[in-house]
């Protein structure tokens, strides 16, 4: 009879020590393999974000940029764009709105920080940038200096 109840223990353990490993297992890879958030690449925000039209308002002669900011990242998140105001170059070497890059060293003109919060996944937002009074008989360009893309909490 002393067998017998320790055998029945054995198997009781062994019994407890599976079900505890198919309960807990599941949970411990799911945190396991949740781990740290997914970090977006330094200068990634540079590519999500236009100048869409660069104007002077005839009111106030104040150069305005609007700004599209189309967030290729899985989290909502917020942009901060500097927009930069210069006179319209000859050849715009870069394309459509861009300064040369991000750490380029162009002598550039005055510049504007855009605020674009709470841009969901694959979503498009837009804001103004609100530059210089305007010198007349001159015409504006207005380009991105710089883009940073901040995740939500």
């Amino acid at each position: 009879m002393g067998v017998s109840a320790l055998k029945w223990q054995g198997w009781l353990v062994a019994l407890v020590v599976v079900a505890g490993l198919l309960v807990f297992a599941p949970l411990g890879l799911y945190v396991w393999a949740g781990g740290a958030p997914a970090e977006r690449p330094a200068g990634a925000a540079w590519e999500d974000v236009r100048i869409t039209d660069c104007r002077i308002d005839p009111a106030s002669r104040r150069v305005t940029a609007s700004v599209e900011a189309v967030n290729r990242f899985p989290g909502e998140g917020a942009y901060v764009v500097t927009v930069e105001f210069r006179e319209q170059p000859d050849a715009d070497p870069a394309g459509a709105g861009r300064t040369p890059g991000p750490a380029a060293s162009v002598a550039g003109g005055p510049q504007a920080l855009v605020r674009i919060p709470g841009v969901p996944p694959a979503a498009t937002e837009r804001a103004e940038a609100l530059g210089p009074v305007w010198p007349p008989a001159t015409v504006p360009w207005c380009g991105i200096a710089a883009a940073d893309f901040t995740l939500a909490p």
